[in-house]
């Protein structure tokens, strides 16, 4: 996919947790295909969060849910009741309260688009990711139910489920600096590199864009084939 300055020309897009995970990198590509981005940095933790932040925002043609958490790595009999609140706290709870607050308005237009950057490890089995495998599966199976719901009122909802890709929450410079890391993504990765995070965003422009109205409740592996072995 090419730039096209004129893609997302006119959209106002919500980015939430935009100081984390892939918010810079989306940030910047939308702007470069002509959206203004309203970058939100809030933790969006507690129960009013969601309706604070859209109502700060305004008018919203897009919504980028994107929820951003480290994925602790604890074994199944080991997870405490604590980090399973904690990474549901952050990742799927404020989910339905982020679409409760945006969706009136875009029902009132018929018309909006709402992408969930999501993860693959969903998709997966991961050894000791099961709380963050979790979360994320919820995510996911939320997005195929209420996409279905609300695309006969031309509100497209769909996800991005990512992994192996280039972004400092959970593949930071060091890391992938490490002789082990390189290792693992030539054994793991048919790609053979990461993921850029501009192909990524890239791709999440695409589909927010007038050009993807078709896709309803999907769910879109991007992980340089790791999900799809």
């Amino acid at each position: 996919m090419t730039l096209d300055p004129t893609l997302l020309a006119g959209k106002r897009v919500l980015l939430t947790h935009a100081n984390h995970f892939m918010g810079p990198a989306l940030r910047e590509v939308f702007e470069d295909h002509g959206a203004e981005v309203i970058a939100d940095e809030d933790p969006l933790e507690d129960a009013f969060a969601a309706t604070r932040v859209v109502t700060a925002a305004g008018p919203i043609d897009v919504l980028l849910a994107h929820l951003a958490e480290p994925a602790p790595v604890t074994l199944a009999h080991e997870v405490t009741e604590a980090e399973w609140h904690r990474v549901f706290g952050r990742l799927v709870n404020p989910l339905p309260l982020l679409l409760r607050a945006v969706l009136p308005q875009m029902l009132a237009r018929k018309s909006g688009r709402i992408l969930v950057i999501g993860s693959a490890s969903a998709l997966r089995g991961m050894a000791g990711k099961s709380t963050y495998s979790a979360a994320r599966g919820a995510q996911l199976a939320y997005v195929q139910s209420v996409g279905v719901e609300l695309a006969r009122h031309g509100v497209q909802v769909n996800a991005i489920a990512q992994n192996f890709v280039e972004n400092a929450t959970y593949f930071p410079p060091e890391l992938q600096a490490t002789p082990e890391f390189q290792q693992r993504v030539d054994r793991e990765v048919p790609l053979g590199r990461l993921v850029s995070a501009r192909e990524d965003a890239m791709f999440c422009a695409y589909l927010c864009s007038d050009s993807a109205g078709c896709f309803v409740g999907q769910v879109f592996p991007v992980s340089g084939g790791w999900a799809v072995r």
